[in-house]
């Protein structure tokens, strides 16, 4: 009789199972490879602060997900004045762009390849440079059916300082490294002094062991002979 299909299967060798086991553990290991690659965007709140001649940068995020990622985006950044009026300082649309203005070359782009990331940083700033800032994000989305779109902004209130501020945890770290010094000279101090007495308490022991050795008692000493009788 011949065999069915189900008897020219390849028989459960040892080696064959370690042969199975080896390619599920390949393709478990590759779609965990997938998995943690895949990239990942955080949207984290701008410094507020920057010290003056420094560079500095103006961080505005804006993620998006995995089906939106091929869409037409718009950046525009404005610095506010105490009119609460609207200035442009930079754009990007489709490339970065300066705007003619009291900004103009101080800036530079400081965005990512995907435009999740449409930041941009200050050469050097100034103490003038104290204000409002916002970053305006549109988006153009193209979809199969219908192009929707998104708009979004965020505000950033910096302030530029002539001197860095001092950091507590630094001024602490440095007292107590002055601190640990201290102590630890006079723990060398302490131990040098301890070691000074006992070897000379341990010198002055071994020349009393010596002198002792060397004087001998009068008891001890050779008496001399009898006198010789003819």
């Amino acid at each position: 009789m011949g065999k069915s299909p189900r008897d020219v299967s390849l028989p459960r060798t040892p080696k064959n199972m370690i042969h199975t086991r080896i390619l599920w553990h390949s393709l478990s290991f590759l779609i965990l490879v997938v998995q943690v690659s895949r990239p990942v965007c955080v949207e984290v709140e701008s410094d507020t602060e920057a010290v003056q001649g420094n560079p500095m940068k103006l961080t505005c995020i804006s993620c998006m997900k995995r089906e939106e990622v091929n869409a037409e985006t718009r950046v525009d950044w404005y610095y506010i004045d105490l009119n609460n009026d609207e200035i442009p300082m930079f754009l990007y649309d489709g490339q970065p762009q300066e705007v003619d203005g009291p900004f103009k070359g101080r800036l530079q782009w400081n965005g990512s390849k995907d435009l999740q990331d449409v930041s941009i940083s200050f050469i050097n700033v100034t103490l003038n440079d104290t204000g409002t800032y916002k970053c305006e994000v549109f988006r153009q989305f193209q979809f199969d059916s219908y192009t929707p779109s998104f708009r979004g902004e965020k505000i950033i209130n910096l302030v530029v300082r002539k001197e860095a501020p001092t950091d507590p945890t630094a001024l602490y770290s440095e007292i107590m490294m002055y601190v640990l010094l201290v102590f630890l000279t006079f723990w060398l101090v302490v131990e040098m002094i301890y070691c000074y007495r006992k070897i000379s308490k341990s010198d002055e022991q071994t020349q009393d062991s010596a002198t002792d050795y060397l004087a001998i008692p009068s008891e001890n000493k050779e008496t001399p002979g009898a006198p010789v009788t003819d």
